[in-house]
């Protein structure tokens, strides 16, 4: 079942999306879930290397996954790269998660977008593979292209918006979104996406590289979810 509206949806180049609270990005048009920087197998690499953390960070990302697919009613699921932390993360796989994973590319439209972290990834999990992808007028890919005037959507940046409350401060996974006009005069645009893996970090979503990143731009806002709404605050504004 497809909900008719979202509380948390907000117009993107003449488009809906829903930003979740779970961060992950749903295109009601295409049913089409979107998720970047999964990282899975993060949690045994730190382990391989010393870093003794809980070993179940895959499992819980594919279990958010699961709830966002059953939330939104998506037929299709695209990841934006960085799929596991390293080349050798899906040979990790507990099988738990394994079958979880195998369970979800078969029940949906998988597509996995390849990113820096994982180039060499195999189709061998279920699913396709692609370098990018261009779907209803939008451009899929890892990282932003420098100059990109099509409206885009990425990841890579793992962006967070940071905020002092009362002498205290907040830091909370956003979405960064670019306003600007395409050259026939349409609205246009580029977002990078919230990391959605558990055992993800964070850049500053002012940071000057995700600025620059995403221009050229008239205006650069974090969209960030909370309490069943949706905040944005702006981050650069051209003169």
């Amino acid at each position: 079942m497809v909900p008719l509206s979202f509380p948390t949806s907000f117009e993107f180049c003449g488009e809906e999306w829903l930003l979740t609270e779970g961060r992950a990005l749903y295109w009601p048009r295409e049913r089409a879930l979107l998720v970047a920087d999964l990282h899975l197998e993060k949690g045994s690499f730190f382990a391989r290397h010393g870093q003794p953390i809980p070993p179940y960070d895959s499992r819980e990302a594919l279990e958010r996954v699961a709830l966002a697919i059953r939330e939104t009613g998506a037929r299709r699921v695209i990841t934006l790269g960085d799929n596991f932390h390293d080349s050798l993360g899906s040979t990790r796989l507990e099988e738990h998660a394994a079958g979880m994973l195998d369970a979800l590319t078969k029940a949906v439209d998988w597509v996995w977008i390849t990113g820096n972290h994982d180039p060499e990834m195999e189709a061998r999990l279920g699913g396709t593979l692609a370098e990018e992808l261009a779907i209803g007028g939008m451009v899929l890919r890892h990282q932003a292209k420098p100059g990109e005037t099509r409206p885009e959507l990425s990841g890579h940046f793992h962006p967070r918006l940071h905020l002092k409350v009362r002498d205290r401060m907040i830091r909370r996974a956003c979405a960064v979104v670019s306003a600007n006009e395409a050259a026939d005069g349409r609205p246009s645009g580029r977002m990078i996406l919230p990391a959605f893996g558990a055992y993800t970090g964070g850049m500053d979503a002012s940071d000057p590289a995700i600025l620059a990143a995403l221009q050229p731009a008239n205006r650069i806002d974090a969209v960030v979810p909370a309490a069943g709404k949706l905040a944005r605050f702006t981050l650069w504004k051209a003169a």
